[in-house]
């Protein structure tokens, strides 16, 4: 039975105020716009000196390694990521958003006759370690992010080489692990032909917000297959909410709003509303189902 609604969340933006790389250049005094005016030129750089493609979304944390070696950023490492997720500062209502949207389900006797529960992921070209780190940790059920490998010994140890990476693109394949159930059971290959009535997750019962243009594609694939869609703003933001409203003109989601998740606000209102109305799809599916399935007993016959 198809009874999980997956609320999927960009992070950046989305869930924190500002990028979740900020306290690193505050603990060590980096300067953050030379940082990533840095990283924006080197796809033009590497290109024009060594005929060599970068993938614009994740070079960043080839830089990240550069600096740690240079001893710009010392003794950087996946525990010492980890610590800086304590230091952002989330949107309002969040994380308390997340419970309370479970709850919308485990309160609901209809929905917990048919064992609806929502789920929540965060899909992230960010840095995985800062992520789990963070508030969030405790009430996501998945985290895609970027995983850094390290080189040294004890306390030496350090971040050295990229392990593994989630860019704006492949934010898609994310989904279709958690449409098919491949990140809760490892042994199906997200590549696996599964038909869509047997996957874990469907997709029209998928709900993805994010902040921008960059997750195009990750609207696009929820989008057209029956999902909701969802832009968030920082509030005042005006050249934000620009483009958060060309994503709606253009069909790319189904609405924005302020980046506030607070219990009254817009954004808490919309997504509650969108977990109801998929919980009362799925009530009426099942019972229709069943309906189809079990056949009226045998009745005497008049004579």
């Amino acid at each position: 039975m198809a009874n999980i609604i997956a609320v999927i969340w960009d992070f950046d933006k989305t869930l924190v105020d500002g990028y979740m790389q900020d306290p690193i250049f505050e603990e060590y005094g980096v300067d953050a716009t030379e940082f990533w005016r840095e990283v924006a030129s080197l796809p033009e750089k590497y290109m024009k000196e060594q005929g060599v493609r970068v993938n614009k979304d994740t070079i960043y944390l080839n830089q990240f390694i550069k600096y740690t070696r240079e001893g710009k950023f010392p003794g950087l490492n996946n525990a010492k990521l980890k610590t800086f997720g304590t230091k952002l500062k989330l949107y309002p209502g969040i994380p308390e958003l997340f419970q309370k949207t479970k709850e919308i389900v485990l309160n609901n006797a209809e929905y917990q006759k048919y064992e609806i529960k929502v789920e929540h992921y965060v899909v992230s070209t960010g840095m995985t370690p800062i992520i789990e780190g963070s508030e969030v940790m405790d009430y996501v059920d998945g985290i895609w992010g970027c995983d850094l490998i390290e080189s040294g010994e004890g306390e030496e140890r350090v971040i050295s080489e990229i392990g593994y990476t989630i860019d704006n693109t492949s934010k898609t394949r994310a989904i279709f692990e958690i449409n098919k159930g491949s990140n809760i059971h490892p042994e199906i290959d997200v590549n696996s032909t599964i038909p869509e009535e047997a996957r874990r997750v469907h997709f029209k019962n998928m709900i993805y917000i994010a902040d921008g243009p960059s997750d195009i594609p990750a609207f696009s694939v929820i989008n057209a297959n029956g999902g909701a869609t969802f832009a968030i703003y920082p509030k005042g933001d005006e050249k934000a909410f620009r483009q958060v409203e060309a994503l709606r003109a253009n069909g790319r989601i189904d609405t924005y709003a302020e980046a506030d998740y607070t219990e009254s606000s817009q954004s808490f209102m919309w997504i509650s509303s969108k977990i109801k109305e998929f919980a009362d799809r799925i009530c009426k599916e099942e019972q229709a189902r069943i309906k189809e399935t079990v056949k009226d007993a045998p009745k005497h016959l008049n004579t």
